[in-house]
């Protein structure tokens, strides 16, 4: 049997990074700092951070200063028409964006500071254009009414300082990214941070580009005589409104689910984000632990994390939890959660491939109640109830010689992966719902399959991929081919297609019980090119 070969292994997991956000959705977030190289083999396109543990940034010891980054450009069309807009949508271009980010190091003696910025700035299309009218027509005076603020930002993405207090204790303090957990798909222990989805909703590949950073204290302490280290998190809770949980397109934009394309839920009289619920305050201290360690062939880690709840959940003005809302239909809100979870992964050469898996225990989990309430026509405002939550995580990761059949330089990368939610004390009578706005009830158990098969042409230069995933529990899932070339150590170009096959669809003023996850995606079929020029 071939040999595992670890570096290719490690390439085609940064290959898995490009389904991450999509299957994410239905559970709030995507990990994996691995995924920060865009191009298998090739340099981080990004110039982000790893994100992960209290480490100082590697590099030249002889420079005390180094600025990097990108200049990228995204352009994506539609390969559908929307039913919420009259004119024809197929093949008008739904983002025309532009980025920079910069990436700065500078170390002043026992001090390793690190700052990250990225400005970005879009054009208005003739399809955003279209949406925007009809929000400022239907829904005028939220914030899709100036739909441009949503895509155009100026961003500081991460700000900190590394030092060392003694030989075993490593501190990161300021603005930065931690990612916990074992998978590029269903993220269940990696709930840290919450993400912005508002300008894409899925299939961005690096996490850390979604990923919203937050102001934390992150220690970490090793302890070499367990073969492991201690990573403590604190978060004081000083960071802005907007930084916590996910942020989905609840403006009527191009990432709103179907159908509310052009309806601005958040405008006057509708609904409000209140990150000051009484539960949820973004001002409240959160943090977590985690023991991360070998035990002879495994890598294995156990953690605790007191956060918010990643999706937000709408607390009904018609059936208020805990306390009123502020919006004339309910405030969406993000209620806080406690979860224990551990993670494994080791290679085993009998199968010469890495198995990997993660498991965890979420308390107070939080479900919107009402499939059917005040008749239909607003499901999911029937209240809120807690439910806790045991997710589950199995993966194989596999290289795969297709030398001899496909012609590629190197051994291809596979992966199945197997997610399951399962819902504690369920109960029908308790009539939750999937999302809130949808009449599908949600099952006991929620469970998704997804396969990955990433190949290598002319040394790494050429790299096509293709993904595919279904929701066994509920119908519905994903296709999405994409290639990848690089050009020296500078130009990066991908091209993707994404698309989506569902059981039913939500019509627009349609009364319905059985809209699940990818049915919210319907009509969202789309083409993408991204251009990158990194320095």
């Amino acid at each position: 049997m071939e040999s595992f070969n670890k570096e290719s292994y490690r390439a085609g997991r940064r290959n898995a990074g490009a389904l991450a956000i999509c299957i994410a959705i239905s559970s709030g977030g995507a990990s994996a700092a691995e995924t920060a190289s865009a191009v298998p083999g090739g340099s981080n396109p990004t110039g982000a951070s790893s994100a992960e543990g209290a480490e100082p940034a590697k590099g030249d010891e002889s420079r005390n200063f180094h600025l990097g980054g990108y200049l990228r450009t995204w352009v994506s069309f539609n390969l559908q028409n929307h039913p919420e807009t009259a004119a024809g949508d197929r093949w008008d271009p739904s983002m025309v964006r532009g980025a920079l980010l910069l990436d700065g190091d500078l170390k002043t003696g026992p001090l390793s500071w690190k700052a990250v910025g990225r400005f970005d700035g879009e054009y208005k299309t003739t399809y955003l254009k279209r949406l925007e009218d009809k929000v400022r027509a239907a829904t005028p005076g939220g914030p899709g009414s100036n739909m441009m603020d949503m895509y155009t930002q100026e961003q500081l993405r991460e700000l900190y300082v590394d030092f060392a207090p003694t030989d075993r204790i490593k501190l990161r303090i300021g603005r930065q990214q931690v990612v916990w957990g074992e998978t590029d798909f269903f993220q269940a222990m990696d709930i840290v941070q919450g993400y912005d989805f508002r300008w894409r909703f899925f299939l961005e590949r690096e996490s850390d580009e979604l990923r919203k950073p937050l102001i934390m204290v992150n220690a970490k302490v090793d302890v070499p005589e367990a073969d492991g280290n201690l990573q403590a998190l604190l978060r004081p809770g000083v960071d802005r409104d907007f930084d916590i949980g996910n942020s989905y397109d609840l403006s009527g934009g191009r990432w709103a689910l179907q159908p509310n394309k052009g309806i601005d839920l958040l405008a006057p009289g509708f609904l409000t984000n209140n990150y000051h619920y009484r539960d949820g305050d973004v001002k409240d201290p959160t943090g977590g632990l985690r023991w991360s360690g070998t035990a002879g062939p495994v890598s294995y880690s156990l953690a605790y994390l007191k956060t918010f709840n990643l999706d937000p959940v709408v607390n009904s003005a018609f059936v208020p939890f805990d306390e009123r809302p502020k919006g004339a239909l309910g405030d969406f809100v993000h209620p806080k959660v406690d979860l224990v979870g551990m993670t494994m992964n080791s290679y085993v050469p009998s199968i010469d491939s890495v198995l990997s898996t993660e498991i965890t225990y979420t308390k107070n989990g939080n479900y919107n109640v009402g499939t059917n309430f005040l008749n239909g026509a607003l499901p999911g405002f029937g209240g809120i109830k807690k439910k806790n939550v045991l997710q589950t995580m199995f993966r194989t990761d596999k290289n795969v010689n297709l030398q001899r059949f496909l012609g590629t330089s190197r051994p291809s990368f596979f992966s199945v992966q197997v997610f399951d939610k399962w819902i504690q004390s369920f109960d029908r009578r308790d009539d939750l719902v999937e999302l809130a706005g949808y009449g599908a009830p949600v099952k006991q158990h929620t469970t998704l399959v997804t396969m990955i098969l990433g190949l290598n042409y002319r040394n790494d230069t050429i790299n096509p991929s293709v993904a595919v995933g279904t929701d066994v529990s509920n119908n519905g899932g994903f296709v999405s081919p994409s290639v990848d070339f690089a050009w020296g150590d500078h130009w990066r170009l991908k091209l993707e297609g994404d698309f989506f096959f569902y059981g039913a669809q939500k019509q627009p003023g349609q009364v319905e019980q059985s809209t699940h996850l990818f049915g919210t995606l319907a009509n969202n079929d789309q083409l993408l090119l991204r251009l990158t020029w990194q320095f």
